[in-house]
């Protein structure tokens, strides 16, 4: 299995691993420790490279399964056992690290509100959007939520990583925030991103340290999306 880096450290950028295997068919590699996230929960896979020395191999697709997370390459592949240095495309991840700490802070003010659970999401470098199941939205609560969710921000809420029991989230809804509950009944524990005091749920995405480093963010377009649904877009300040 591979050490994954980022589920704790999300600040690192940089590793040292092994190959522990190498499909050159498809071009990946299964390495022993990784700062790479493969994706999940709405966010994307992270990209950058790895180095053989001073042979670069760009890493262009990065997923996981039950034998770790595997890194996919352009260029001939290191057998295994090899030590290669990985590096981030850390201007991208962080401003992914930002999004991702958006959207949980304004999940945290839709479910102090309304208590509305999330039925999808997604994003990329500064721009998110999520899916609320809001059949009571009222257009002149745009202005409000956004202005809410900056002074929560602002407030500079610490953002800490727990790992809570499967038992735990199962008494608590509100660290479940999908309509359905869809983690695999195998899953005994979980990850949890904190904002403190003000959302807390499972989450396995990367997140900034504190509230402050989001920035200023805008709601951009509240959209119906029928059986009152509501899709809340967002924009992260550069």
């Amino acid at each position: 299995m591979t050490e994954k880096i980022y589920s704790t450290r999300a600040y690192e950028r940089s590793m040292i691993a092994a190959v522990l295997a190498a499909d050159g068919d498809d071009g990946r590699l299964l390495l022993d420790r990784t700062v790479f996230y493969p994706g999940g929960g709405g966010q994307p896979h992270d990209v950058g490279s790895l180095w053989l020395g001073d042979d670069e191999l760009p890493v262009e697709r990065v997923t996981q399964d039950g034998d770790g997370v595997w890194h996919w390459v352009s260029g001939g592949l290191p057998a295994v056992g090899t030590s290669v240095r990985g590096d981030l495309d850390w201007a991208r991840r962080y401003d992914l690290m930002r999004t991702h700490t958006a959207m949980h802070a304004l999940c945290g003010v839709v479910w102090n509100r309304f208590q509305a659970p999330v039925t999808g999401g997604n994003m990329e470098a500064g721009v998110g959007r999520l899916d609320f199941d809001l059949p009571n939205w009222d257009p002149d609560l745009r202005s409000a939520i956004e202005e809410e969710l900056n002074l929560e921000i602002a407030r500079a809420l610490p953002i800490e990583v727990r790992f809570v029991p499967r038992s735990e989230a199962d008494d608590d809804p509100a660290l479940i925030r999908t309509k359905a509950n869809l983690l695999p009944a195998s899953l005994t524990t979980l990850r949890v991103i904190d904002i403190v005091g003000l959302d807390r749920q499972a989450d396995g995405g990367t997140h900034v340290g504190d509230t402050t480093e989001v920035g200023r963010v805008a709601i951009t377009k509240v959209e119906s999306k029928g059986k009152g649904f509501r899709r809340i877009r967002i924009a992260v300040d550069p």
